[in-house]
């Protein structure tokens, strides 16, 4: 059987004979069968996008424009330190209850839980002129700045606008929490699009670039975002001039989340959906594999009695770097839905399915990325009121023009000196990851980032000092490039093994046709399940202690159970 084309014919075995491989016949374009031997291929597309009949590939993009694009992720993630770093204090300074400061967090996950994979599909399907991906980052970006509004300045309208001390704290507080929920859900869900973004408009080349340029600026923007609550605005010119500390710390972030938000909605220009190569009208530029058929049996990543596309890979597979990690972290399930079988799959029901019929050893890295992030989420947000409750001994239900509530302000301030160490420290950490590797391996560097993080956090707990706590702020940074990079490193590895095994005929039937973005979102639902477990948890041991040092101390002993979980339980990979 001949398959024709514009150009040179591709031959296919005769119908009833066995198949084993797609010959092409000579001198074939690279029009009709992707690129050549020398060209760089997307694993990612070897994996789950696939299916698309006639995808092309983007033009290559210049190094000014991939920064530009990613600067959205400099002022997300300035704007996430200033959340970190002044959402409990806030929320305890307008008259929260001490046993509910953390139910806050409560709602953003759930929501995340039931209202992803609707947003993802319905981006892939968005038909607007300005492109699929533009018009969710334009309205998530104006939510995240509405609740950065409300979180901040919702106190001070409400002290102006209503007179009734109790009234007045009862919807301070509600428009407050408002504010803090449609802000965390705003930031949480524009990554998705942001990097689907990333992924639609660049060449395969370019996406590793693009996304070593967002780790970079992430970094960055968490960096200064802390230095900024880290300084003393009451007392300066702008504190006089707007009126308190949370208005200037407002202006900043509401500036450079505005600025950074359209220069990189203006970065790269984005195909409207119309415009774009369609299955049904592009049958002269074909991917990498052919739909040969149908195959009934459903497996881990499939949802049940859905028929999948058999595919033929093509013969080579672009070696692995360590950046491919990154690469493997930043794909979303919608990044690449050309249809809608598909879409079909990349549901919540889907989600839960894969996590429920994965092999162990995608289990446990599951548990182990659940108990590191629980720990993690434990500290981080809780710990500039440590500083303040513990540390510096003030108190945030004090009058604000107390000394005793001037002092912890003092402490929040010091603990975003803190978080402005671990930002570093983590950037920093990252390239040494590189040197360790060779010497410790992917599960030692996972056991050391637990084992750091554990032991620095007991300590702080045991011995509340500030010179001590700012010293060891920095294992902080080596927790979370830990938790960013080596669970999907090790996800690539054991899809490297697939691969081979694959190749040698002896790959487990579970694993046929799952991909890497399927184990990808399940680790991203542990961080989800996380927020909600300190969100339902973490208040009531507060108020059951008596004291927030049990924060701390609670994520040492989570952090060393999962120490403990790797050893046990985490797969080896040579």
């Amino acid at each position: 059987m001949t398959l024709l084309t514009e150009e040179k014919p591709c031959t296919f075995p005769e119908p009833g004979s066995h198949i084993t491989a797609i010959e092409l016949a000579p001198s074939l374009p690279d029009r009709c069968w992707g690129p050549s031997k020398d060209q760089d291929k997307d694993p990612e597309s070897l994996d789950v996008g696939l299916s698309v009949f006639g995808a092309v590939e983007p033009p290559r993009r210049s190094r000014g424009r991939l920064v530009l694009h990613g600067m959205v992720m400099f002022g997300r993630e300035f704007c996430y330190a200033v959340e970190a770093a002044f959402v409990t204090p806030v929320l305890l300074s307008v008259g929260l209850p001490r046993s509910l400061y953390s139910l806050v967090w409560l709602i953003s996950p759930i929501l995340g839980f039931l209202l992803q994979p609707v947003i993802g599909s319905a981006s892939d399907y968005c038909k607007s002129p300005w492109g699929r991906r533009r018009p969710y980052i334009l309205s998530l970006g104006i939510m995240m700045l509405v609740g950065l509004t409300l979180f901040l300045n919702g106190d001070a309208v409400i002290s102006a606008i209503v007179q009734d001390k109790t009234l007045k704290t009862t919807w301070a507080i509600v428009v407050v929490m408002a504010g803090v929920v449609l802000f965390d859900f705003a930031a949480d869900f524009i990554d998705g699009p942001v990097k689907a973004y990333l992924f639609d408009v660049c060449s395969y080349q370019d996406k590793e670039r693009g996304l070593h340029y967002h780790a970079l600026l992430t970094g960055l923007g968490g960096a200064f975002g802390y230095l900024i609550g880290a300084m003393d605005w009451g007392h300066s010119f702008l504190g006089t001039l707007l009126g308190s500390e949370y208005q200037v710390i407002y202006f900043f972030s509401a500036l450079t989340w505005g600025v950074f938000l359209i220069v990189h909605l203006c970065s790269i220009p984005e195909k409207p959906l119309g415009r774009e190569c369609r299955a049904d009208s592009c049958s002269s530029s074909a991917p990498n594999t052919l739909l040969l058929g149908r195959n009934n049996n459903a497996g881990y990543g499939a949802l049940p009695k859905e028929p999948r596309p058999v595919m033929v890979p093509a013969p080579e597979i672009r070696p692995r770097s360590f950046s491919a990690l990154s690469e493997a972290n930043a794909v979303t399930p919608s990044a690449k839905q050309p249809n809608k079988e598909v879409q079909k799959r990349m549901s919540l029901k889907s989600l839960l399915l894969a996590m429920i019929y994965m092999p162990s050893h995608y289990r446990y890295l599951c548990i182990s990325h659940l108990l590191g992030w629980t720990a993690f989420l434990c500290n981080m947000l809780f710990f500039t009121d440590f500083m303040g409750q513990i540390v510096y001994k003030g108190n945030p239900y004090a009058d604000h023009n107390s000394t005793a509530y001037a002092t912890y302000e003092r402490g929040v301030e010091i603990g975003c000196w803190g978080l402005c160490i671990n930002a570093v420290s983590s950037a920093l950490y990252s390239y040494a990851q590189r040197l360790l590797l060779p010497y410790i391996g992917l599960k030692g560097l996972y056991f050391v980032g637990y084992f750091m993080f554990g032991l620095g956090t007991s300590l702080i707990g045991l011995f509340p000092n500030v010179i001590a706590t700012l010293t060891l702020c920095s294992v902080f940074g080596v927790m979370s490039s830990t938790l960013y990079t080596m669970p999907f490193n090790l996800i690539s590895e054991y899809h490297k093994e697939e691969e081979e095994q694959r190749k040698l005929g002896t790959v487990d039937p579970s694993r046929r046709g799952c991909g890497t973005g399927v184990d990808c979102a399940a680790l991203t639902c542990m961080v989800q399940l996380a927020q909600i477990i300190v969100g339902a948890g973490l208040g009531a041991l507060v108020n059951l202690a008596g004291s927030v040092i049990v924060v701390v101390l609670s994520a040492s002993t989570v952090s060393l159970m999962g120490c403990l979980f790797i050893a046990l339980f985490i797969r080896h990979v040579d």
